[in-house]
Parts: C-alpha cells; sequence; structure tokens
C-alpha cells in the first residue's frame, strides 16, 4: 500500500514538474507575432480609419478597432478614436505619462505608451501587413513500379 502512495505521490509531483507553463496569447500578442513574421509597409502621414488600438494591462488586453492621424512620421495621440459597431467613432480619452513623448510606428506597430493608470497602449496597422510568402512547390514521393 506504501509503495502505490509513493507512486502515486512521486507520478503527480513529476507531472507537475515537468509540465509546460501556459503563456496566456491576448490579441496584441497574436498581431505582434504576424507583424514579426511578415512585416509591414512603410506608415505614412494621413488619417486611418482602419487601425486597431490595444489596451494592455498586466496579462490582459482588449483590441479595439479605431482611426488615428499621423503626423511627421508620429501618431497623433490628441486625435485617436474607438469605433462602436454603428460605424461611428468616438474620441479616445486617455491621459499619457509623456505627453510630449513621440511615438513613432516600426514595422506596423507604433511604440508603446503608458497612461497614468498604468495602460500600456500600441496602434496596430493591420492593412499594412505585409502578405504572406510564397513557398516552394515540393515534389511527390516516387512512385515507380521496379
Amino acid at each position: 500500500m506504501k509503495k502505490i502512495i509513493t507512486t502515486f505521490i512521486l507520478t503527480a509531483i513529476a507531472s507537475v514538474a515537468f509540465s509546460q507553463t501556459t503563456v496566456q496569447t491576448t490579441c496584441y500578442t497574436k498581431y505582434a507575432k504576424v507583424f514579426e513574421k511578415r512585416g509591414a509597409k512603410e506608415v505614412t502621414d494621413g488619417t486611418y480609419d482602419d487601425i486597431i488600438i490595444t489596451i494592455r494591462k498586466g496579462s490582459m488586453a482588449d483590441c479595439f478597432y479605431g482611426k488615428v492621424t499621423i503626423k511627421n512620421d508620429e501618431v497623433d495621440y490628441q486625435n485617436m478614436y474607438l469605433k462602436f459597431e454603428d460605424g461611428t467613432f468616438e474620441k479616445l480619452d486617455l491621459v499619457f505619462k509623456n505627453e510630449k513623448k513621440s511615438i513613432k510606428i516600426v514595422n506596423g506597430i507604433s511604440n508603446t505608451f503608458v497612461t497614468e493608470d498604468e495602460e500600456l497602449v500600441n496602434v496596430l496597422f493591420v492593412k499594412m501587413i505585409k502578405p504572406k510568402k510564397k513557398k516552394y512547390a515540393k515534389a511527390a514521393e516516387p512512385d515507380f513500379d521496379l
């Protein structure tokens, strides 16, 4: 009986020790992975109403459709809007810690800016993601009658 209990306890400890910790994937991490893998076209000055605004705090992340203006290759954080389901927009009123900080865009994703509430905000230009790279056609395995 003692051997069975000892074996059970050792098995339970080993399974916990060797189990992989699951990394929580969020909408932001999924988008970031695509941007990293494919890359993005250069974002030029103008107003974009087909972007995604991510707001993260801790391990949680929310992704919203939105609109933003780009001036001098930087995000104009005073002209950021969230999109409603009916297609209308509402100005995003967040108080940022460093309002004088320039927010550049690198590979289709803006630099992260931090709010007074310690939320992390990024702007994602999903329409600028480059298409998938072509794959080489693999030859079929030989199937000859020898």
